[in-house]
């Protein structure tokens, strides 16, 4: 169940920060809620999923799913530079996610 927790922590990570762009600098209502709203129910879950799990392996799967994810996803949707070196890096991201996910004990 933790590590249901923290996936969907790590994909409302990645709302957060999609929601940072589109609040520009929190100037926008709607957005800047999102913004709010996402950030802080991410940390909650991330909370939740760290009663269980331990903290370094949580707080890095957490941010490389939002690392990759927003990398992933500005790329597809924002037109970001999709340079194969920034790729190979992403791949290693969630590598190193999975990789935490497969270890024994976590």
């Amino acid at each position: 169940m933790a590590w249901m927790f923290l996936s969907m922590a790590g994909v409302l990570e990645i709302g957060f920060a999609f929601g940072m762009k589109w609040s520009a600098g929190f100037t926008r209502l709607i957005p800047g809620l999102f913004t709010a709203i996402t950030g802080l129910s991410s940390i909650f879950l991330l909370s939740i999923s760290l009663r269980t799990l331990p903290v370094g392996t949580g707080y890095a799967v957490w941010t490389g799913i939002g690392a990759a994810g927003t990398a992933i996803l500005g790329m597809t949707l924002l037109g970001e530079s999709a340079a194969p070196l920034k790729v190979l890096c992403i791949v290693v991201i969630l590598a190193g996610v999975i990789g935490l996910k497969l270890v024994p004990g976590n």
